[in-house]
């Protein structure tokens, strides 16, 4: 399968999952290896409390480990979210949110990853996802 960009992986989430202009999803960085993805802060994804939303955390998450996936098989749009864990460790800054995405196992069927979530500029972990994608039959 051809390789895909950052910016090839950046369209193909914003075209399939429109949420993701409304969380102005970006794909920073991209290789076999790891996805880089950023939401950018946005005072509209804050929740009570001041802290960013659970969900503004899980989608991020999500969508790097389909960037990662993404980056090592080419296009497999059919691929799909077939287990998201997730612990939140921290309460978020009022900044962009990272999230480093790896593969942990690949197999025909399936890829399991990780994701490590931080806020830009901090050291300290917000939040750890596992998760696995299962991947279309001859994908």
């Amino acid at each position: 399968m051809t390789a895909l960009t950052a910016e090839q992986v950046q369209a193909l989430i914003r075209m399939g999952v429109p949420m993701a202009e409304d969380i102005d999803l970006r794909i920073d960085r991209l290789d076999t290896d790891c996805a880089l993805a950023r939401v950018p802060f946005q005072a509209k994804l804050v929740r009570p409390g001041g802290t960013l939303s659970g969900p503004t955390i899980m989608s991020l998450a999500d969508a790097a480990m389909y960037a990662v996936v993404l980056g090592r098989l080419g296009r497999v749009e059919m691929a799909v979210t077939s287990n998201l864990n997730i612990n939140f460790l921290a309460r978020p800054k009022p900044v962009d949110l990272l999230a480093q995405a790896r593969i942990l196992r690949l197999s025909r069927r399936q890829a399991v990853c990780e994701v490590s979530l931080y806020s830009a500029g901090e050291d300290e972990l917000v939040a750890h996802v596992t998760g696995t994608y299962a991947l279309p039959l001859g994908g």
